[in-house]
């Protein structure tokens, strides 16, 4: 299944299973197959196995042709969030290729404790959008970056969870964005903490959320969890920039689950982001293409995003993930803020 959070034409927020081409509201097709299921996602995913369950049955009656769409007319209802409001968001560093390639454009070696378990940080679960605009700030377009990765979605309560079980709590996978200020993220972490106002701004998922029955043909099994032969491409502009697959994950999300429950109780709604996978952002691009003319005598400009840019990120099997960046209207720039009070 493909589950969906959209907005009404009176601008509500409801849950629908995205099915050839039309969204199913999955409450009112539920009502109508004398079932009960809540109208938004997180209050779905607070039901576990039960909800998915009575969700299949749904879908079934879907492709049967038993349950009506969404009326819409001409309008084209607009894709919210998959997970609108998570529990958390927590976003690792699975891949390896693009911690050792981002270190050795900065000169440095690749850190030792890579290898030896996951690691991720907190980012804003209050700041999660959908595909669409992407209104930023000022100093947020002061090297402005995408990052391609694929998250997955906690759907049941958990603490403790071993990875040889942690795919078991997994409801299902989407596409993610986390868009980053590299200015604003270099400078706080010459503090040795963060990142935070670099990060913290937007997170853009979708554009649904893919059941785990349905990535079945590109499962690969491991001894710590499964990854998947998915491949991962990122256009800006219409032009392709970045390519990579999810089974180069050096961390699986079940091993990465696993280390994220460890004394901490996971709850449904909760999103876990996989990491950039290599060649996935401008930071290790732009680092890699200066390597490069320098070799040939010469220089690179390096590309960020702009005001008005379109990045669209694409998974096999999870759709396209498609973001305008606009910036907003006012000036307010906490990096002049900072100089200014540097000076005095």
């Amino acid at each position: 299944m493909k589950l969906v959070s959209y907005k009404t034409t009176t601008d509500n927020e409801r849950l629908g299973i995205f099915y050839n081409e039309h969204i199913y509201d999955v409450a009112d097709s539920a009502q109508s197959l004398s079932l009960r299921l809540p109208s938004m996602m997180n209050e779905f995913l607070m039901l576990a196995e039960e909800g998915m369950n009575t969700a299949r049955n749904v879908y079934d009656a879907i492709v049967a042709e038993k349950v009506a769409p969404v009326k819409t007319g001409d309008l084209v209802l607009p894709l919210l969030a998959p997970v609108p409001h998570p529990t958390s968001c927590r976003d690792a560093y699975a891949f390896r290729q693009h911690v050792a390639t981002a270190r050795r454009n900065r000169g440095v070696e690749m850190i030792q404790e890579f290898d030896q378990f996951p690691v991720f940080y907190f980012t804003n679960h209050q700041a999660i959008f959908g595909e669409g605009q992407v209104v930023v700030e000022q100093d947020h377009l002061q090297k402005l970056d995408f990052e391609l990765e694929a998250a997955v979605v906690i759907g049941k309560r958990g603490k403790n969870i071993s990875a040889k079980d942690a795919d078991r709590y997994i409801a299902g996978y989407m596409i993610m964005n986390d868009l980053s200020a590299r200015v604003l993220q270099m400078e706080e972490m010459k503090l040795n903490l963060g990142p935070a106002k670099g990060k913290d701004f937007a997170t853009t998922l979708g554009p649904w959320l893919v059941t785990p029955d349905e990535l079945e043909p590109y499962k690969i099994e491991t001894e710590c969890g499964a990854t998947y032969n998915l491949r991962m491409t990122a256009r800006h502009n219409g032009r392709q920039i970045s390519e990579g697959n999810l089974k180069d994950m050096n961390w699986t999300f079940a091993e990465i689950i696993e280390r994220c429950s460890y004394g901490v109780e996971l709850y449904p709604g909760g999103v876990i982001g996989s990491g950039t996978v290599g060649t996935g952002c401008y930071l290790e691009l732009n680092g890699t293409w200066a390597l490069e003319a320098k070799a040939k005598g010469e220089t690179h400009t390096p590309v960020w995003l702009e005001d008005g840019d379109t990045i669209e990120l694409e998974i096999d099997g999870l759709g396209v993930l498609r973001n305008t960046i606009k910036k907003a209207d006012h000036n307010y720039s906490i990096l002049a803020k900072k100089k200014q009070t540097a000076a005095v």
